[in-house]
């Protein structure tokens, strides 16, 4: 039994590429991105992500925030990353808020390719998201982009399309917001 703990430790990945882990493809008018979500280690958010797919919830989302090096002028922090999600505060799609998942209580931080949940207060998340573009260490727990301290609740990451994210990233945009938004044209659970 301690040769099979110590495999796992040694080689995480088994477990992912046996298909443990839901893989959730977002297909878009730029291309498609593939993320394989955290159940394990994220479940309140994971759960939430899901049912928004599964209940085809996205169908109206995009992506509608560009945050990059240059755009972001009055923040002391700087963060570089993509937002999408349904876009209105009082969407008819959006569920009830969930509980704040700390990377501290996960372990996934905020490194290049991470999705993430975007909030206002702990407990405030619903439907919006972000991935991050290169590292981004001051959205994880402790962090001080949001001045709570609590970071944000990552809780998967990009395996397939992080060429799509760096052109959304890249898209013409007025200030921080993209200028046009780019539409989802389906978001799955991939088989």
């Amino acid at each position: 039994m301690k040769r099979i703990i110590l495999f796992l430790t040694l080689f995480p990945f088994v477990l992912t590429c046996a298909g443990k882990n839901p893989r959730v493809v977002i297909r878009t008018e730029l291309g498609d991105i593939t993320v394989e979500l955290y159940p394990d280690k994220a479940p309140v958010t994971v759960a939430n992500f899901l049912k928004y797919v599964k209940e085809k919830r996205f169908k109206e989302a995009t992506f509608y925030r560009t945050v990059t090096a240059d755009n972001q002028p009055d923040n002391e922090i700087k963060i570089e990353v993509v937002q999408g999600g349904l876009y209105e505060d009082q969407h008819p799609d959006m569920l009830p808020p969930i509980k704040h998942e700390t990377t501290k209580e996960t372990g996934v931080l905020h490194k290049n390719g991470v999705i993430s949940m975007a909030r206002n207060e702990p407990g405030t998340a619903t439907s919006e998201f972000f991935i991050c573009v290169g590292k981004q260490p001051s959205l994880d727990y402790g962090g001080m982009r949001n001045p709570d301290g609590q970071g944000f609740a990552a809780f998967g990451k990009v395996v397939a399309g992080m060429d799509v994210v760096c052109k959304i990233h890249r898209s013409p945009a007025e200030g921080q917001w993209l200028k046009p938004r780019i539409r989802f044209l389906s978001v799955e659970v991939l088989e």
